[in-house]
Formats: C-alpha cells, sequence, structure tokens
C-alpha cells in the first residue's frame, strides 16, 4: 500500500511538472510572436490574414484589397492597408516586415539599413513551395498549428485533384496581357498538370515563361488557352492581344478556360479552391 501511494504521488507531481512546462512553453512562445507586423507583399497579405492574429497586423500592402489579385481581399478590407514605401513602414514602427524577393531594392535597402527586421518570401513555383512558404511564416508569426492545417487542406485539394483528373491530356497554354505566357516550370503550371492537363507553355516560353507573339502561339496551337476572363476587350494595350481577330478565331470561348488572377498570383490560402476549380473546368472538358 505505501509503494502503491508513492507511484501515486510520483505520477501526480510528474503531471503536475509537465503542465508547467506547457503553460511556460505556451508563455515563452507567446512572448516570441511579433507583436506589430507589416506587410509589403501582395502574398504575404494573405499569408499574414490565414495565420496570423488580427491584432499582430499592424499593415497590409496597398495591393491587399484588390479583388482582381488578392484571394483574400474583402478579409483584408478590415485592416490598414497602405504600407508599400519605406517611409510608410518606419511611421508603423514595426518589428517585422514581410516582403518579397521581388520588393523595390531600395526599399529593402533603406530598410535594412534602419535595422528593421526584414522577411524575404522567395517566388513560389510548386505547391511544394507553397507549403513550405506557409511553414516558414506560419512560425514567423507564432502559430505552427495554423500553417499545419492549411497545409492539410492543400494536401487534400492536391490528393482529390489527381484522383479526379478527367482532362485526357488535353493540351493548354497559359497566356496573358501582352502575349505573356506562363513557363513549364511555374505554380500555374503543377496546378494545370495536376488536373490531368498536358502543358505546353514550357515549349513555348521556357521553364520560367516570356512573352511569345501571337504568329508562334498560333503555329503551334494548344488544344486550349487558359486565360484570365473569358471576355477578350480590348480595353488597352495589355489586353488588345487577347482580344485580336486571329486569337479568336482560333481559340473561340469554348476553347478557353477562365482562371482568374486572384487563385494564381499567390499561392497559399487560394490553392485548395484554385485545385478545385481547374479540377471542375477539365471535368467540363471532358464531356
Amino acid at each position: 500500500m505505501h509503494h502503491a501511494t508513492g507511484a501515486v504521488r510520483r505520477i501526480a507531481l510528474f503531471t503536475a511538472f509537465l503542465a508547467t512546462a506547457v503553460a511556460w512553453t505556451a508563455r515563452s512562445d507567446a512572448a516570441d510572436r511579433p507583436a506589430r507586423i507589416v506587410s509589403i507583399n501582395l502574398c504575404a497579405d494573405q499569408l499574414l490574414i490565414a495565420l496570423a492574429d488580427p491584432e499582430q497586423i499592424l499593415s497590409l500592402s496597398t495591393f491587399a484589397t484588390d479583388g482582381r489579385l488578392s484571394y483574400l481581399a474583402d478579409k483584408a478590407a478590415q485592416f490598414p492597408h497602405g504600407a508599400g514605401s519605406a517611409e510608410s513602414v518606419v511611421a508603423l514602427r514595426p518589428d517585422l516586415v514581410l516582403a518579397g524577393r521581388f520588393t523595390r531594392l531600395a526599399t529593402r535597402q533603406m530598410l535594412a539599413r534602419l535595422g528593421y527586421r526584414m522577411v524575404l518570401l522567395d517566388a513560389v513555383r510548386s505547391i511544394d513551395d507553397a507549403i513550405a512558404q506557409i511553414r516558414e511564416v506560419s512560425a514567423l508569426v507564432g502559430h505552427p498549428g495554423r500553417g499545419e492545417s492549411l497545409v492539410a487542406e492543400i494536401e487534400a485539394a492536391r490528393r482529390e485533384a489527381s484522383a479526379s483528373a478527367s482532362a485526357q491530356g488535353h493540351s493548354v497554354a497559359f497566356y496573358q496581357r501582352r502575349g505573356y505566357v506562363a513557363g513549364g516550370d511555374t505554380f500555374t503550371s503543377e496546378l494545370l498538370r495536376k488536373v490531368g492537363l498536358t502543358y505546353t507553355g514550357g515549349d513555348l516560353a521556357g521553364a520560367t515563361g516570356g512573352f511569345v507573339p501571337l504568329e508562334k502561339l498560333v503555329a503551334n496551337a494548344p488544344d486550349y488557352i487558359v486565360v484570365s476572363r473569358l471576355e477578350a476587350r480590348a480595353e488597352d494595350q495589355g489586353a488588345a492581344l487577347i482580344a485580336h481577330p486571329a486569337l479568336a478565331a482560333l481559340f473561340p470561348p469554348e476553347r478557353r478556360i477562365p482562371l482568374p488572377d486572384r487563385l494564381t498570383v499567390c499561392a497559399g490560402p487560394a490553392t485548395p479552391e484554385a485545385l478545385r476549380y481547374l479540377a471542375q473546368a477539365t471535368r467540363q472538358l471532358s464531356r
């Protein structure tokens, strides 16, 4: 009986120790979380909204509420969203700045000289890159569990897209303003391949993409082109090529797959919906 009582006491003490350790770790993690975060990058905006506490977000970028480009534009509207220049960041006195590798060099250099903690997000070229970036940012903001939840959503959508791939090898190229074609080693090209499409943008524009003359596209026409929207209006010089009569004749609406920019400009929170959207679009092609 004495031995049993001693064992119970030791278990109770060990349990209390574990509870204290967990509580201490939680308090320590909370203390280490940045409390004043500014984003000057469109994709960082969306990751912050999805992964950080609202009170951690001091300001988002000037593009955060652009519904054409930002998947979380509606949610972004509840936060200040005027950050962009170095001066706008300095005025906010953040303890963490999220920028991109292509953020204006002068801005990055000035913030670095002034001693601001700045993390640069790399361009995402694959779903695996997107997952790695989600984990990086969720750890930075102190909420790795939220990162893993988003990763699980992406993994599930990726499995579903592969399992339901029904495009039967139809060839496609992603044709954008001014004749820009997304390359073969890009995030968007992987999404298209994942739903069973054969992506030919690499043959037209190389691995990373580039501007392709209309004549080259016509001479090497895929079965379909992917466009940001079905209606082709020559509203400016950038859109005029999409509305060219030769392109309209070769690719009428039924040979165009609309893919809204807000689903592909940034990887991350939009990725599950992008995969589901494309899977549905390719099922319609098969019919």
